[in-house]
């Protein structure tokens, strides 16, 4: 089990392979001073464990007032009933990835290649706009809609004193017809990330790059890596 501990300025990872189960994306927790704010929320089966953790690094599970859904794929949404019931805590997703998050169907969820059962949830703030700032606690939260992966995939950029970090999520693709995955806008996707030249990207699955230089050879090498598609 890899150990739970802060991976920068007021973030900290609490759930992935390794940390809670095999099927989780990289869950991030974000210290937004009075909030507590969630990146994903895993598949589900590992959801006890990501809660055990959060109060490993010294918080209530109840401090947890937002959980961010990155995209509508099981691996990322499969905790958010468990939590939502947990600790009232609202839901954050982009309007073009709702019907996958508040119906559950197995194809846009992928839980069918899983081979996990979804239990569906309330989104309560939906995100509509190509760029919006929410504040949560006593940051503000920059959400940009990055479709590609899935129609609604978002990425969030935080301003720390240490930097700006980006929580990328699937940079990485993969792209599928039945997610409603398109390519094309992928990669202008892409380029935005790019613009922001974060020094700090947490992906959902790949890795954890805490250089800003890093960062942009990352992005750049996933458009290489499509680029015949």
């Amino acid at each position: 089990m890899i150990e739970v501990g802060p991976i920068w300025d007021r973030v900290f990872m609490v759930g992935g392979p390794g940390l809670s189960h095999p099927t989780d994306c990289c869950v991030y927790l974000v210290d937004a001073g009075e909030d507590l704010v969630m990146i994903d929320s895993g598949a589900g089966p590992g959801v006890g464990q990501i809660v055990k953790n959060v109060v490993t690094i010294g918080y209530s599970i109840h401090q947890i007032k937002e959980i961010v859904a990155t995209h509508c794929h099981i691996d990322h949404i499969g905790g958010l009933a468990f939590l939502k019931g947990l600790c009232g805590c609202m839901v954050i997703a982009h309007d073009r990835d709702v019907e996958g998050i508040e119906l559950g169907d197995a194809r846009l969820t992928a839980a069918n290649l899983y081979d996990l059962d979804y239990d569906p949830v309330k989104v309560d703030i939906v995100l509509k706009e190509e760029m919006e700032t929410h504040s949560f606690g006593d940051l503000e939260f920059h959400f940009i809609h990055t479709p590609g992966h899935t129609p609604g995939s978002i990425a969030v950029y935080l301003d720390l004193d240490c930097g700006r970090v980006l929580f990328g999520q699937d940079v990485h693709g993969p792209f599928c017809d039945e997610w409603g995955s398109d390519i094309n806008q992928w990669r202008r996707s892409m380029e935005k990330l790019l613009d922001l030249e974060a020094d700090v990207l947490c992906e959902g699955h790949a890795a954890i790059i805490k250089d800003r230089a890093e960062v942009r050879r990352h992005i750049e090498s996933q458009l290489r890596r499509y680029q015949n598609l």
